[in-house]
């Protein structure tokens, strides 16, 4: 990643690099016990990281989500369930910056955000309808000045340790499922009833388990625009964009212990190269690919997002679908590469080259949200819109 010239820029990178190297010593018990990554959220927070891209006059720093990707890639290197919260909290940030400026509430929220360094949990799926976002069973009730809501959500990462959690729902109880609406809800205004346990192959640590969600908060704390919008014209945007980034930290991270390896197998053999050479030139031949594809994905977005029908636009939607679609399946490309460069010490735990936590939790990329169902909607999309051709348009 590149383009990130300005000081800070630097002093963001400064910051994430401390943390990751907290959270590296800490990443194989976060993934064997499958328990939240305190220590290198402990350490975002010292770091004043969390409140990063909450604009300066509240209390923050401003980040741009290229900025933002690039902490993701440091930290996803080093504990990939510590860079996907750190991700996730920041797509929650975003629906904030970009859509509740001028409300004052909100406004106040976000400065809590910086000052007090608060982790934002989300809840957006729910019981009976799959990983569809853009549909909501529950529907908030609004009495006077309050809000109440119960939801089924079968899913709230890291939901025991954030500090107030932002949720979908229908805007009404006659609304239909795709009018929604988000509301913020701080820790003291809900409780959590356990109704899944996050026991997984990867991303242990992320502790995304199942509650029923039940809350009661002043009405004002309901987003003031549409729910359609927020996931239109930020949310879809920062979250293929910072998930990708956090998986291409994982790829990194695996590319680099497979060329430790050839490095050393060379050192033994400096008369012949070594066998897995070829291979490495391969991944990083990929790896270079998913790099460019995030890249190019910031800059449309930072393009785009001067202009609302850009942003909503169909050919919008599709780059983005498309980055995490490409970005998802090429990760696990070079990862097994780097498997069988690393062979049986890239198999095992506990070696230098142990690969299996990176395998495992880059398997969860097709999954969130499912790329069957982004290509789904892609192909929709593409019966009514001509596919782009252009190398620079």
């Amino acid at each position: 990643m590149n383009a990130l010239g300005s000081a800070l820029a630097t002093t963001l990178c400064e910051r994430m690099r401390r943390v990751a190297t907290i959270a590296a010593a800490h990443a194989d018990a976060v993934d064997s016990e499958a328990r939240f990554p305190r220590e290198a959220v402990e350490a975002m927070r010292n770091e004043r990281l969390l409140g990063c891209q909450i604009p300066v006059d509240l209390g923050g720093e401003g980040a741009t989500v290229a900025q933002i990707a690039e902490l993701c890639v440091i930290l996803g290197q080093a504990c990939a369930s510590a860079a996907m919260i750190f991700a996730m909290h920041h797509i929650k940030a975003s629906s904030l910056v970009s859509h509740s400026e001028g409300d004052d509430w909100h406004r106040g929220f976000m400065a809590r955000v910086a000052s007090e360094q608060l982790l934002l949990g989300s809840a957006t799926t729910e019981g009976g309808i799959g990983g569809n976002l853009r549909n909501s069973i529950c529907a908030i009730e609004v009495e006077g000045d309050t809000c109440r809501l119960q939801k089924d959500a079968t899913v709230i990462s890291y939901g025991l340790d954030a500090d107030a959690i932002l949720i979908t729902s229908r805007a009404h109880p006659q609304a239909a499922s795709s009018d929604q609406v988000m509301t913020v809800f701080l820790k003291d205004q809900y409780t959590l009833e356990q109704t899944h346990v996050w026991d997984t192959l990867g991303m242990r640590g992320t502790c995304s388990d199942g509650f029923l969600f039940k809350g009661e908060a002043p009405a004002r704390q309901i987003l003031p625009r549409p729910f359609a919008e927020i996931a239109a014209q930020s949310m879809l945007a920062h979250a293929h964009i910072l998930w990708s980034a956090v998986w291409y930290g994982i790829a990194a991270d695996a590319f680099a212990r497979a060329q430790a390896f050839v490095r050393a197998a060379a050192r033994r053999t400096p008369d012949q190269a070594p066998p897995g050479a070829l291979r490495l030139a391969e991944a990083s031949t990929l790896l270079q690919g998913v790099k460019a594809s995030i890249v190019a994905a910031v800059e449309k977005y930072e393009e785009a997002r001067q202009d609302e029908d850009k942003l909503s636009s169909m050919s919008f939607a599709v780059a983005i679908n498309n980055l995490k679609i490409a970005s998802s399946q090429t990760i696990l490309s070079v990862i097994n590469h780097c498997m069988l460069i690393c062979g049986i010490l890239g198999y095992k735990n506990g070696t230098p080259y142990s690969l299996g936590r990176h395998l495992r939790d880059a398997h969860s990329a097709q999954l969130m949200i499912s790329n069957d169902r982004i290509l789904g909607n892609t192909s929709t999309m593409l019966l009514v819109h001509k596919q782009d051709t252009s190398l620079f348009g």
